[in-house]
Formats: structure tokens, C-alpha cells, sequence
């Protein structure tokens, strides 16, 4: 994964060259990528998360930029996700937030800010894409944690059932923000569902299909997901050795035995 950025920023460049009509994106480098390759043909982000916060674009009602697209804010995520395992974990437990280091730090200090509110010992741990994941779980493990929050990334996306299996292997509560992640083996998966139009990586098509049909970016707003699913994987608590509330249990919109 080392050059990734700069890999990235050769086929945006590639893109360019070849004139295309509309850029997707998927995640925060390949924006960043297009953004630097051109100012004026138009971004759609397929999934992002605090565009505004990133700097990709400045009003979601009216982007004035050529960026628009789907994204979703992760601070109220990250709280609960930290709420959800502080309330599975016994009292005072130590929990880990996993960030893939190779795209923004916008995540890290999202999540440090919502572990200061909830009050839960966070311990940070960085991928940056050159080693294998066992060693951040390993470190986390080394470190005391009980639980770990996976931050988005859309190499983690593409690693969900190899993040679950060492979650479980290093005895770690785990969660993230979709819903195939507990139902890979995951302890708890929060976040917006993948039919929801203000999530859905098709809703892109929308955005090029207006762009292709002569919509200016400033007349597609950036869209975000209404609505957001609790999936609690209880096969994976009882490996864990973990009694999840049943208050929890009955708030949950999906139960995974």
C-alpha cells in the first residue's frame, strides 16, 4: 500500500488527459486524488465521510466547488460506537480505535474528542497499509484493550471478514459501520444501511446521469443517509465471553445468532 496516494494521483492525472466527463470517487484519497488533477471537471464521491471537514466541499445545500456526491458525518458514529462497547465491556475498559493512517486524520480526532465525552480509555492504533493487520491487533491486545472501534476505510471494507476473525482471535469486541461486518463474525456493526439512497454506492449513477444531462455541480446538493442500523452478532459475544444488556439486545435492529 506504500505510494498508494501517488499511484492514485496517476490515474486521476490519466483521467484527465483522456478528458473524461465525470470523476466517481470512493473515499477520501481517490478524492483527494481528482481534486488535485482537476478543478473543473465535476467529482462525484460516491461515499465520503465529513466531506465539509476534509475541505471537499464548504455548503452541502450548494457546493460551489466541482466536488458533490454522498457523505456521512462521522461524529455522531463515533460516539456510539464507543457508547455501544463501553456498555458490552466490563467497567473501565480499555478500548482501541483502528485508523488507516494512509487517508485523513479528520477520523482520529473525531474519535479522541468522542471518547472524552463518553470517558473511555482510548488507545489509538495506526495502519499505514505496509504491514499485515495481525500486528495493530496484536499491538492493541499488548496495550490492554478490550474492544476496538474499526474507523472507516475503504481498505478495511474490503478486509471485513479478515478484521472480524482477528477481533475474535485476539479475544476483542469489535465494531464498525456496516452491517456485512457482524454478520462476518463482527461483535457489533452500526452505521447506515447500504439500501439507504443517502448511503448507496448506486446513488452515484443519480449524480452522473444529472451531471452527464448538463446539471452544474452547485445544483446537485451532497446528500447524506437518514437512516442507521444496529446489528449485534450474540454468537460471537458468547465466544467472547461477553453478556451483551438485554436493553441493548432490544434497542438492537438485528440480532445475529
Amino acid at each position: 500500500m506504500q505510494g498508494r496516494l501517488e499511484h492514485l494521483r496517476e490515474l486521476a492525472a490519466e483521467l484527465v488527459r483522456h478528458k473524461v466527463a465525470v470523476i466517481v470517487t470512493d473515499g477520501p484519497q481517490p478524492t483527494q486524488a481528482a481534486r488535485e488533477a482537476s478543478d473543473t471537471i465535476p467529482i462525484v464521491m460516491a461515499r465520503m465521510d465529513d466531506a465539509d471537514a476534509q475541505g471537499f466541499v464548504t455548503n452541502y445545500s450548494r457546493p460551489s466547488g466541482n466536488i458533490t456526491g454522498l457523505s456521512f458525518q462521522t461524529g455522531e458514529l463515533s460516539t456510539k460506537w464507543l457508547q455501544l462497547l463501553k456498555e458490552t465491556l466490563p467497567p473501565g475498559a480499555r478500548i482501541a480505535a483502528l485508523w488507516d493512517a494512509t487517508g485523513t486524520g479528520n477520523q482520529l480526532r473525531t474519535i479522541e474528542k468522542a471518547a472524552r465525552s463518553v470517558k473511555v480509555d482510548l488507545y489509538t492504533v495506526e495502519w499505514r497499509g505496509s504491514e499485515e493487520f495481525t500486528a495493530a491487533f496484536t499491538a492493541a491486545q499488548n496495550a490492554g484493550a478490550k474492544g476496538v472501534v474499526i474507523l472507516g476505510s475503504p481498505v478495511f471494507s474490503a478486509q471485513l471478514i479478515r478484521l472480524a476473525e482477528l477481533a475474535t482471535r485476539h479475544r476483542m469486541a469489535a465494531t464498525y459501520t456496516y452491517r456485512a461486518f457482524a454478520e462476518a463474525g463482527g461483535l457489533i456493526s452500526y452505521g447506515p444501511l447500504e439500501s439507504d439512497p443517502g448511503f448507496s454506492r448506486g446513488r452515484a449513477a443519480y449524480f452522473v446521469d444529472r451531471l452527464l444531462k448538463g446539471a452544474k455541480v452547485p445544483d446537485l446538493p451532497v446528500e447524506q443517509p437518514t437512516k442507521f442500523h444496529l446489528a449485534i452478532n450474540l454468537k460471537t459475544a458468547k465466544a467472547l465471553g461477553l453478556t451483551v444488556p438485554v436493553a441493548l439486545l432490544a434497542s438492537a435492529d438485528e440480532v445475529i445468532e
